[in-house]
């Protein structure tokens, strides 16, 4: 990292986020100063210490020099302390300001740049870089102003003792500028490589989790753990490498000290024994020197410590600056919903990812309150038409219309709130059966969420649960069954009673006896709303007012079953199929 983009940054983050803590820091820097002085009274009393008390054997100065020292100690600590604590909640603060900036953007962000990035690349963000963040802002600020003025207190105190050994103790500070400004950039590119091989084992870890059966199942138990343990390894590489780069100014600035303060005890043998300096001068002049060396090495980190923040906040806002462009715009109109008629008018839509595109030029009037029956082969684009709707994708080209009013042109909140969907994918949250339905509708009562279980033919297996509808379900439903957890889906869609359904192989994990059920509840819970349905069980298609063909993307035929099954080969192959299956 260049130290113009370094500036950027440390710029940007002074200006949202340390800017409004500045009555908190200067108040850390105003208890510094207590540091700064607790420090340098300690090294000035040495001088009255022994010559009152040691060679002039003064009774006074024997009780009140001890009682100095205990002040200037303690002013230090108490000082440090509490500068300490301010700055480390600022820094806890800024963390959170930047982690919540970071949900925002994804809780907002487009489907398809969520999809483009591993989930374990955000978690690493979230846990990783905002930590360095926090560490450059809580450390990095504090020793800056802590050692800063230390170093100034010191050498003041070191001048007016002696202005010829002072000049010679600040040989040692070029040297350290020189190490400092080396092993800052070196510690930007370490840092990013760091965050990188975190973000990878991150992924490797959460897919490691969710695949278990799977991995269990084909005996890969052996491969996992190998591409685990070099990830592991990797990353202690790097973070040993990050350790070895922070303390590498510590043999260079310890070797240097040695050199100078050898050079100072031999220097100022001879000014004692010229008689220009006293003893009790030497002792107290040496023991600020020595003091002054431990802010100059603290220092001589502290670019390393920005440059690792730097390079932390880079990728931080990195997320915090991804453009949403599928986003709620101020002024919007409301959707207003009348009979629920949609219309696909020249639609086309291509993933970022591909080459091809997945529709092509779709063209399609559905009535409201019909149901209206998506088929053709897996891939041929049927859940990307379904995925348009609710806008999770812009098409590149064409409108999509409900009740005459364009859905790119309308309040996105009020678009979706008239939606309800049930995929193939089922996500459910770590949390109760009830919480869960309740999802959709978080202000409903309980005899409304017992109502849609009751349609969703999901009433029997709840009630039979070790706590009914308060049993936790476990990450993503998994101690309920597929069909218990689609019920549960499907529940959820059913309370959220909107006039517009999206059922998205709905009915894919439910076995015969449950299918019936939950086909009598989707009966229900259609009637008089507009349903797009992808299936390809018959009992829905034979059931839709209208099936739409859908081949490579493109509309090939639409009709009703009966008028299908006798006009159009591509669907009389696909229900034979269907028929011979079962």
């Amino acid at each position: 990292m260049k130290f113009s983009e370094l500036r950027i940054i440390v710029k940007r983050l002074y200006k949202f986020y340390i800017k409004e803590h500045l009555s908190k820091i200067l108040l850390a820097l105003l208890l510094s100063f207590g540091v700064a002085g607790g420090t340098a009274g300690i090294a000035w009393l040495l001088d009255p210490a022994i010559k009152k008390i040691f060679i002039e054997k003064n009774n006074t100065m024997l009780f009140l020099i001890p009682v100095a020292i205990i002040i200037s100690f303690s002013v230090k600590g108490l000082s440090l302390y509490f500068s300490r604590m301010i700055l480390i909640v600022v820094a806890q603060k800024i963390v959170k300001k930047l982690g919540t900036e970071m949900a925002s953007v994804v809780l907002n962000s487009d489907t398809g740049v969520i999809e483009s990035k591993h989930s374990g690349k955000y978690i690493s963000h979230f846990l990783y870089d905002v930590g360095i963040v926090g560490g450059m802002v809580g450390t990095g600020v504090l020793n800056l102003m802590k050692d800063s003025l230390t170093l100034i207190v010191l050498l003041s105190l070191m001048f007016y003792q002696n202005w010829k050994l002072a000049f010679f103790a600040l040989i040692m500070m070029p040297f350290a500028a020189i190490v400092a400004k080396s092993l800052g950039k070196r510690i930007g590119k370490v840092t990013s490589e760091s965050a990188d091989v975190s973000g990878d084992l991150s992924k490797i870890l959460s897919e490691i989790i969710k695949a278990s059966k799977m991995i269990k199942i084909y005996q890969q138990e052996k491969f996992e753990y190998g591409k685990a343990s070099r990830m592991l390894k990797k990353h202690m590489e790097k973070q040993i490498k990050i350790s070895s780069v922070l303390i590498r100014a510590t043999p260079i600035m310890e070797i240097m000290t040695g050199f100078i303060i050898a050079g100072f005890i031999y220097y100022t043998g001879l000014m004692v024994w010229a008689g220009e300096i006293e003893i009790n001068n030497f002792f107290s002049f040496l023991t600020a020197m020595m003091l002054s060396y431990q802010p100059i090495r603290s220092l001589a980190s502290i670019n390393m410590l920005f440059y690792q923040g730097a390079a932390a906040a880079k990728r931080v806002f990195g997320v915090i600056d991804t453009n949403i462009s599928i986003k709620e715009l101020e002024g919007a109109p409301e959707l207003k919903i009348n009979k629920s008629n949609i219309d696909f008018k020249n639609v086309s839509f291509s993933y970022p990812s591909g080459n091809e595109k997945a529709v092509k030029d779709i063209n399609f009037s559905i009535t409201g309150g019909s149901t209206t029956a998506f088929v053709g082969h897996s891939g041929a684009g049927k859940s990307t038409i379904i995925n348009l709707i609710p806008r999770f994708y812009d098409p590149s080209e064409g409108k999509i219309m409900i009740d005459e009013q364009s859905i790119h042109d309308v309040s996105l909140s009020t678009l979706r709130k008239n939606i309800s969907l049930v995929s193939q994918d089922i996500i459910l949250f770590d949390d109760t059966v009830y919480a869960n339905i309740a999802y959709a509708k978080m202000d409903s009562a309980n005899e409304e969420i017992k109502k849609a279980c009751d349609f969703a033919a999901a009433s029997e297996f709840i009630e039979k649960l070790p706590q009914s509808y308060e049993t936790i379900i476990g990450e993503n439903g998994v101690r309920l069954s597929g069909g218990q957890k689609q019920r549960i889906s499907i529940a959820r869609a059913i309370l959220k009673n909107a006039p517009i359904i999206l059922l998205d192989e709905a009915t894919s994990s439910l076995d015969a006896d449950s299918e019936e059920k939950v086909q009598n509840a989707i009966i229900n819970l259609t009637k008089n709303r507009t349903t797009l349905v992808i299936a390809h069980r018959l009992s829905t298609i034979i059931r839709a007012d209208k099936i739409i063909i859908i081949d490579k993307g493109q509309l090939v035929e639409s009709g009703t079953h009966d008028e299908l099954l006798k006009n159009s080969s591509i669907y009389k192959n696909l229900y034979s199929k269907q028929l011979s299956s079962n």
